[in-house]
């Protein structure tokens, strides 16, 4: 393989616009395509209260459109439905709603206009996998990491639903990347981008709060020797007080200031926030055959959920990927244990960033899933409460795919890499390990919850392990065929509740 296309593949791209503009148009291209499968998708259980809550909240801003301080005094009675979640996201809802359903007509279906808010974030969190990717790993890292998220089926049915869980692995992944450049770059951008990248997250969902402990432990890892191969240890020392007194001044500031819910009686109703989620009530779910409502909860759970949902092909790259990284790592490790400044022999081709990036995806990935160790840790809610470890696990994925892909050009012929034929051999490798993730999601649509891969038997072997086959309530959506055929125009349906709650107080999601 010639040098010329060896450092396109396998170096870092450098700033300018051509890769910003690329993820721009992979997050707008993901949207479309969301927006182009949501029409047969059913309402789940928890919309049905961010679509009342958004109703609540757009009333309030066409009132402060026309009177600021009348908006002030009737906050607390607009604000406090469905308090116990942020406002950001369920905002977006409204103003989306109100702008494009309510005054311009742009989507045929109103429910689409409260959703289109997160299929747009959920375009944003494959844009920046891209951009992180390719500024890290080189392009095809960016681009594998990019399209391997996207393609995660239950990634892609929760980027549809007028929901939390999509939004809040966009504002996480937007956060940390924005932390990474901070540590790459001097000058006070970053992070102030960090400090309201930051401020958005806390007011999306609570999953923001594990941000502070991610970044911290980076930044106290970086002044030990080895690791800021990038950043020297007095520039990494200030970049990181920057960024990380960002994410304590301006990000808790933003979120106070985009929440009218706790404008009055601050302390005690944020309590009451952390109080809800700290101590969530347990709905049951299906694990091996066996139905957990209580603790203690198996702690496999969250890594027998990974190994059945996610691709197997992007588990494996993300397994290499694991490995490329290993030897970094590891010489970290030695230089932190002998306390030198340097780790003894420097990066092979292999590892062109040195070892802080992989660092911070692994602190990334290891907090996030260090939740789920704890035997009182609630699993009602499946796959997407670790959801925000995703986009990390797909840029080592990325990562992985590019030590393999040197590797198959290497042994191709020469006149195949040559020219036109260098780009032509990559995307063919690509899509290698891009269609069967496609396929799985675009499979699986639009019972995304019911969503098992092939390396557990799909959603048959799911079945048969005694894995969950669904909550939520949306697959009720399925009887409006029949109902259409079978009923007479305007006649009357009954619908059972989807969830009910049995008197013991464990509620069962349909």
């Amino acid at each position: 393989m010639n040098e010329r296309m060896d450092r396109a593949l396998w170096r870092p791209v450098p700033a300018g616009w051509t890769d910003p503009l690329l993820a721009v148009l992979l997050g707008a291209i993901y949207t479309a395509l969301l927006l182009g499968t949501v029409g047969d998708l059913g309402y789940a259980r928890d919309e049905g209260f961010y679509f009342d809550a958004a109703r609540s909240y757009q009333r309030w801003f066409e009132l402060l459109g026309r009177s600021w301080r009348l908006a002030v005094e009737r906050a607390d009675a607009v604000w406090s439905v469905n308090h116990e979640h942020p406002a950001f996201v369920k905002s977006l809802f409204a103003l989306s709603h109100l702008t494009l359903f309510d005054r311009h007509r742009v989507f045929a279906m109103e429910g689409t206009s409260y959703r289109f808010p997160a299929m747009a974030l959920s375009g944003l969190a494959v844009a920046v996998v891209y951009l992180w990717g390719s500024r890290a790993r080189g392009r095809m890292a960016g681009a594998v990491g990019a399209v391997s998220l996207a393609a995660m089926p239950r990634f892609f049915f929760h980027a549809h639903l007028a929901c939390f869980d999509a939004p809040v692995v966009a504002m996480w992944t937007l956060c940390a990347y924005a932390y990474w450049r901070s540590m790459q770059r001097g000058g006070y951008l970053w992070p102030l981008g960090v400090g309201i990248a930051f401020g958005l997250a806390l007011n999306t969902k609570h999953n923001s709060w594990f941000l502070p402990v991610v970044c911290g432990l980076h930044a106290l890892l970086l002044q030990l020797p080895g690791v800021a191969r990038e950043v020297a240890g007095r520039a990494a020392r200030r970049r990181a007080l920057a960024a990380l007194g960002a994410m304590a001044t301006i990000g808790p500031l933003l979120f106070y200031a985009t929440w009218p819910w706790i404008w009055r009686d601050t302390v005690a109703r944020l309590a009451a926030y952390a109080r809800f989620h700290l101590h969530h009530v347990y709905y049951n779910m299906e694990f091996l055959g066996q139905n957990y409502f209580e603790p203690p909860m198996p702690r496999a759970y969250a890594f027998v959920m990974t190994a059945a949902t996610v691709p197997a092909i992007t588990l494996l790259l993300f397994a290499i990927g694991l490995g490329v990284q290993a030897p970094a790592l590891a010489r970290w490790w030695a230089a932190v244990r002998r306390q030198h400044e340097r780790a003894a022999r420097a990066p092979s081709v292999d590892e062109p960033a040195g070892p802080a990036t992989a660092l911070f995806w692994l602190l990334a990935l290891g907090v996030q899933y260090g939740a789920w160790l704890s035997p009182s840790t609630p699993i009602f809610g499946g796959t997407k409460h670790w959801m925000t470890a995703y986009p990390f696990m797909a840029l080592l994925a990325g990562a992985g795919f590019c030590a393999v892909l040197r590797r198959v050009l290497a042994l191709l012929p020469e006149r195949w890499t040559r020219g036109a034929g260098g780009p032509a051999a990559q995307l063919a490798c690509a899509a290698c390990v891009l269609v069967g993730p496609a396929v799985q999601a675009g499979h699986a649509h639009p019972w995304g919850l019911s969503a098992y891969t092939p390396l557990v038997g799909g959603a048959a072997g799911g079945a048969t392990l005694g894995l969950n086959r669904g909550f939520w309530g949306y697959t009720t959506g399925m009887v409006a065929g029949y109902l259409n055929r079978a009923a007479r125009r305007g006649a009357p349906v009954y619908p059972q509740p989807a969830v009910r709650r049995p008197a013991l107080g464990a509620a069962l999601a349909a």
